[in-house]
């Protein structure tokens, strides 16, 4: 078959050059799917959500992945599941870095489900490429509110365009009728399985906002909304475990990645990481907290809207969230605000991503015009805007912050010296006018084109890029070292 124009070859694609040759029979067995749609808002949280609570109804552990650097998706995902979830994406969390995180949900779950990201071929990585470096079978969702044949035609596009992806099927979303779904199913060719079909349900639709769903922990009814959900896949072809695929264990020998797993053990032992986590402050990894808890920090959670006063700690770490959609509230919490000026004033570290780094200015104004102070740690304001300002993976050279330091506390024996390269991504509707000379500035991947602005203010380290701390392990144990101020 002959490919598309622009369309990449997985032989020449760089996400399969290093891929390591497996023994067939040597790994572990666990049934899988890669649920993924022709474009974004055809139902794959939803699908994917209503498949884990099936499952997980009926005594199975079900673990979630999401591909791509989404934060919601997977508060809606773990709920569903009851699992942590983190993310997947082969340039974000690395090859190895995917295959283990794998491999160790095989060896303890009944199924793995993975999310994709936008369309099934879109973005580089895509959810496609994942699919065929790890041989997972593709579901794919359509929204056929509004189709008849051609449903059977964009069946065909998602599992023929390239080739050698594997593809179990497809479910037909928002369908509310059994003829309906019955004339999808007839168009389709025999090759094809076709799942059956979810109505079109308001119960199970979950709101969104500006930066995509309502998070998990603001929907009273989500747990009522999930059990919806999951009825309806009781209706359809996926009530039993998909086919099995086989995943590896990353070999040891020779490993740099398995050397820098050995040199994290143990490196933050006797650092105390505050981390402020609440509706207004929620956008943050999973495995950026599992890195931290590995390197042997105590991680010490608050709420900047609720609690009366900031923990005792080394590190401040403020993540990604809804700032604006909480400002009055987070104003009149004046101890915590007291607290947080005073840890800066004793010169300890302060980590702050995207909605983190609007909380430190001086100044935030909502969509509505509203303005509100903040902390004014950082001197500037923020704007919230209707447009979307900026979306993407990103990577960034801290090497300027480490220019002039003398610190070698934690980096004498770490692999990749010299590497302070951190990767991660952006995705904001605020434009931020900051009166400081930047640090730094990212790069989008794969165009290189100029992303975020990176500041470094007193003992600040503030950017809109949130980071993904596996990506670069000895730069993320220099960064949350407590011996250090910036």
């Amino acid at each position: 078959m002959a490919l598309a124009k622009n369309q990449t070859s997985p032989v020449s694609n760089k996400a399969f050059q290093h891929k390591p040759e497996h023994q067939q029979g040597s790994g572990v067995m666990c049934s899988a799917l890669i649920v993924a749609a022709p474009h974004s808002g055809s139902g794959k949280t939803t699908v994917t959500a209503a498949l884990a609570r099936y499952h997980r109804n009926q005594g199975r552990k079900v673990t979630v992945f999401k591909v791509g650097p989404d934060f919601i998706d997977p508060m809606i995902l773990r709920q569903a599941s009851g699992e942590l979830v983190y993310q997947l994406d082969l340039w974000l969390v690395g090859e190895k870095g995917c295959q283990e995180l794998l491999y160790r949900a095989a060896v303890e779950s009944d199924l793995i489900l993975i999310e994709g990201v936008m369309g099934l071929f879109d973005g580089t990585p895509s959810s496609a490429d994942l699919a065929q470096y790890f041989n997972i079978p593709v579901l794919g969702v359509i929204d056929a509110k509004a189709m008849a044949q051609t449903f059977a035609a964009v069946t065909f596009g998602l599992a023929k365009f390239r080739d050698n992806l594997p593809f179990s099927g497809v479910i037909a979303n928002r369908v509310n009728t059994e003829r309906h779904a019955e004339l999808l199913s007839n168009s389709m060719p025999e090759e094809f399985n076709f799942y059956g079909r979810l109505p079109k349900d308001d119960s199970i639709t979950l709101p969104e906002r500006h930066l995509g769903l309502v998070q998990a922990q603001e929907l009273a009814d989500i747990d009522t909304q999930l059990d919806q959900a999951a009825s309806h896949i009781a209706n359809t072809g996926l009530v039993d475990l998909p086919e099995k695929v086989e995943f590896f264990a990353v070999e040891a020998n020779g490993s740099e990645y398995v050397d820098q797993k050995s040199f994290i053990h143990r490196a933050l032992v006797g650092t105390r990481v505050i981390i402020i986590r609440d509706n207004a402050f929620s956008f943050i990894y999973a495995a950026n907290i599992a890195f931290l808890e590995q390197a042997g920090a105590e991680v010490c959670y608050c709420s900047a809207l609720n609690d009366a006063h900031l923990p005792e700690g080394d590190i401040l770490y403020i993540p990604g969230g809804y700032p604006e959609l909480y400002a009055e509230k987070l104003m009149n919490n004046v101890t915590f605000i007291s607290d947080v000026k005073a840890f800066a004033a004793s010169n300890k570290p302060i980590i702050a991503e995207c909605g983190g780094m609007l909380y430190l200015l001086e100044q935030l104004t909502d969509m509505s015009g509203q303005q509100s102070p903040m902390l004014g740690l950082m001197p500037g304001h923020a704007i919230m805007q209707k447009k979307l300002a900026s979306i993407g993976s990103q990577w960034v050279d801290l090497s300027p912050l480490y220019e002039s330091s003398t610190d070698d506390q934690v980096t004498t024996h770490e692999p990749n010296v010299g590497n302070n390269i951190m990767r991660g991504h952006s995705f904001h509707y605020s434009r931020a006018e900051i009166d400081l000379e930047p640090m730094c500035q990212t790069k989008h991947h794969p165009s290189e084109r100029l992303g975020e602005y990176v500041y470094q203010h007193n003992n600040i380290l503030a950017s809109y890029m949130h980071w993904y701390f596996p990506s670069n392990p000895g730069l993320t144990l220099r960064i949350f070292n407590k011996a250090r101020c910036f």
